[in-house]
């Protein structure tokens, strides 16, 4: 099903953990390989307080005698998205297996996702799901304050990477206004050939 299929790039930001995890799951299933990008700023209803105070109690499930066994308690904000799809999915079934393989998840935007269009989801995000007076906390900040070490590192290398794409950006917007003038250039020469065009459906 998926053969010579686009590949679903999603960025995170802004959007609640279980009701993207939901919708990430169910196209997995389907056969669809799916991106999630910034995991670091996706967000969780209610405050930030009694978020920490579960995943600390979460922390504390281990097994007795050899925690090495598990469960094990990932720290990375992708890591702990990538749990929460994986709680979505019979993932000790062959399908289950085959769905969770085809989702990928990244803190930040690596390279080659940010030279790639990202979607989102209008159904997961949080200014169309919660109202504004509700609290809500940062997956980014709950991972980084029960362990993640690497906030510092990926907020640097979104920095540079913003900075390359307001670059990329300018140049991208005065190739447009060069093609523009172009366009406005030629004009007159090949008016005949484009009322030709329009009138066969060419051109609209």
């Amino acid at each position: 099903m998926a053969e010579g299929q686009q590949v679903l790039v999603l960025d995170g930001r802004g959007h609640l953990l279980g009701r993207l995890a939901a919708i990430v799951a169910k196209q997995v299933l389907l056969g669809r390989k799916v991106v999630v990008v910034r995991c670091e700023g996706i967000n969780i209803s209610g405050n930030f307080y009694r978020n920490k105070l579960k995943y600390l109690a979460f922390l504390r499930k281990r097994m007795n005698t050899n925690p090495s066994r598990g469960p094990y308690h990932f720290r990375a904000p992708s890591r702990i998205f990538w749990r929460t799809v994986r709680g979505m999915l019979p993932h000790k079934t062959k399908r289950g297996q085959a769905a969770l393989d085809r989702l990928k998840v990244f803190d930040g935007i690596p390279p080659p996702y940010d030279k790639k269009k990202r979607m989102v989801v209008p159904a997961a995000l949080k200014v169309v799901r919660l109202k504004p007076t509700r609290k809500f906390a940062y997956l980014g900040r709950l991972a980084h304050e029960v362990g993640w070490k690497y906030q510092a590192v990926t907020a640097t290398l979104e920095e540079k990477r913003k900075e390359k794409a307001k670059i990329h950006y300018r140049k991208k917007k005065q190739l447009m206004r060069l093609r523009k003038q172009a366009e406005k250039n030629v004009e007159k020469k090949i008016d005949r050939f484009t009322e030709v065009l329009k009138t066969h459906g060419f051109l609209v």
